[in-house]
């Protein structure tokens, strides 16, 4: 029998970190999603059962056998399938989410478009991914910052168990310039600003710098900046009743053609089309 439980988490005012929708299902036999892409990352555990994962990677579409204690990411723009066992169904939990500094926690937990498959060090560690999951799915009710707080643990739990774990960067003076350029960036992205802008402040050369934030945010700082700009964009849209060409040019779009062509490449619909399905009445 097929089981499930499915909701959408209430609040967008966070940037580092957001949840969009999570839940839980026991699959039926060869229960099957896909092929589809997704606009966020998204997790599952396996909590019982086995399964496979189709995705692909440089080009190739790689087969992924999974069972229990084990867990896949999807991440964003990528098409996959995955399905379950006809004898031994899966049961997982899954989590969606994304965020300004997602893709810098994955990397620190080995997890990426490459390498999308998550085996704990210990089966322990795992069922520690699995509980924060699982609060996470069972406490829909709870307040944002809450449920928010439960995700930060889960993404700790997923990197300090993950058998791929990469260690984090221990120079404090590059986290010094890190801080420096997204604060800089938070306060100045409405305006026309250049990577080489942000580089002068932090006293750095323009390809040092890009190079040392790549490292540590996990992608370029102009990436960086657009993302923030619409994750801003999509608040407004969603809390005001603004127009659109005003909310484009408050967050750093005089050009709303070019703020509706990126908006629609980051969230995969129009500003118009997801104002209509998340706006607060």
């Amino acid at each position: 029998m097929r089981e499930f439980s499915f909701s959408i988490f209430p609040n967008e005012n966070f940037l580092d970190l957001l949840l969009y929708q999570y839940g839980w299902e026991q699959c039926e036999p060869l229960h099957c999603f896909g092929p589809y892409m997704r606009h966020h990352y998204l997790f599952h555990y396996v909590i019982s059962g086995r399964g496979w994962f189709d995705t692909d990677i440089a080009g190739v579409t790689q087969h992924f056998h999974l069972e229990a204690n084990q867990g896949f990411l999807i991440p964003p723009n990528k098409v996959t399938t995955y399905c379950a066992d006809e004898k031994e169904p899966w049961k997982y939990v899954w989590l969606e989410f994304d965020g300004l500094r997602v893709q810098e926690y994955l990397d620190h937990a080995g997890l990426n478009d490459a390498h999308p498959i998550y085996i704990p060090q210990s089966p322990a560690q795992g069922e520690t991914v699995r509980d924060l999951m699982l609060y996470i799915a069972n406490h829909a009710k709870s307040s944002p910052i809450h449920l928010i707080g439960h995700a930060y643990l889960f993404l700790d739990a997923l990197i300090q168990s993950s058998a791929a774990r990469r260690p984090m960067a221990e120079t404090q003076l590059r986290d010094f310039y890190i801080h420096e350029a997204v604060t800089y960036m938070d306060q100045n992205y409405h305006r026309d600003l250049t990577v080489e802008e942000v580089a002068d402040v932090c006293k750095l050369n323009r390809s040092y710098f890009s190079k040392l934030f790549r490292e540590s945010m996990g992608c370029p700082p102009q990436e960086f900046l657009i993302r923030m700009r619409l994750t801003k964009a999509a608040e407004l849209m969603k809390t005001t009743r603004d127009s659109i060409g005003d909310i484009a040019a408050a967050c750093g779009y005089p050009n709303q053609l070019h703020f509706s062509r990126a908006f629609k490449k980051r969230y995969g619909a129009s500003p118009r089309e997801w104002r209509n399905q998340h706006q607060i009445r």
